[in-house]
């Protein structure tokens, strides 16, 4: 074999790879695209989505428990953000724009925070000697934040979106903060976060307004505010911490 045969093979494994992946979409297109249409794609996923809206019609009162116990179990997994989408969504077409958003925000509220709790307490009674061994600068740090800073630490992680959910949880069960000051701290700090969250859900489009709208009917304004209202989110969690973070103490000489 001459040294340049096996780089000649791979230069024309992509393009023919590519090649055969394009001629088997052709042929699927060419063999079922009557029902690929975008009309009938519409309707097949419209039907589902009526049968789940009228569902929540049917159950106005029954719903947010529904959905706060679902948000609170999902909300343990990395899919929360996900899953406030969804709400925002889904809210707005069961109960409206208004009387949606105001539920999914206190389901999302009550729920998140009690997901944090459960795994604050799942760290802090089941997990903390293993977490201990296996994460001591990380368990020392938040420690050691927590105090300087107290409560405010906590309050400027769940302002930060970028903060993971889950580690936040898992490091303050180790700490002494109180459980109860736990909880109103995430649920406050987590708030805004939250209230962007749902309100870009709740300007998600249905089936059939993607299906009949052009796409900038389907952008504006709703769901292009509520993304910008997303991106300057982290702007405003940094001037919210620098206004209200407290003095430090001066060092000990």
């Amino acid at each position: 074999m001459t040294p340049g045969a096996a780089p000649r093979r791979r230069a024309w494994a992509k393009p023919a790879a590519l090649a055969i992946l394009t001629a088997a979409a052709a042929g699927l297109y060419w063999a079922y695209g009557d029902r690929l249409e975008k009309e009938r794609v519409a309707d097949l996923i419209e039907s589902r989505q009526s049968a789940l809206v009228g569902w929540g019609r049917a159950r106005p009162f029954l719903l947010p428990w529904v959905a706060w116990g679902g948000y609170t179990v999902g909300a343990i997994l990395p899919i929360a953000s996900f899953l406030t989408l969804a709400i925002g969504w889904y809210f707005r077409l069961v109960y409206g724009p208004w009387l949606g958003m105001g539920l999914g925000l206190l389901v999302v509220s009550f729920g998140s925070t009690a997901a944090a709790t459960l795994s604050f307490l799942a760290s802090r009674f089941f997990l903390g000697d293993a977490i201990r061994r296996r994460f001591p600068d990380r368990v020392a740090k938040f420690d050691e934040s927590l105090k300087r800073e107290g409560p405010f630490y906590l309050f400027a992680l769940r302002l930060i979106p970028a903060a993971p959910f889950w580690l936040v949880n898992v490091g303050m069960g180790l700490t002494p903060i109180r459980v109860r000051t736990y909880w109103w701290v995430s649920q406050l700090g987590m708030l805004p976060g939250t209230a962007a969250f749902v309100f870009v859900g709740s300007q998600l489009p249905g089936v059939r307004e993607i299906a009949e709208q052009n796409l900038f009917e389907l952008l504006w304004p709703g769901p292009l505010l509520a993304f910008a209202l997303l991106a300057a989110l982290p702007w405003a969690a940094r001037f919210l911490l620098k206004r209200f973070r407290p003095e430090s103490p001066p060092a000990a000489e």
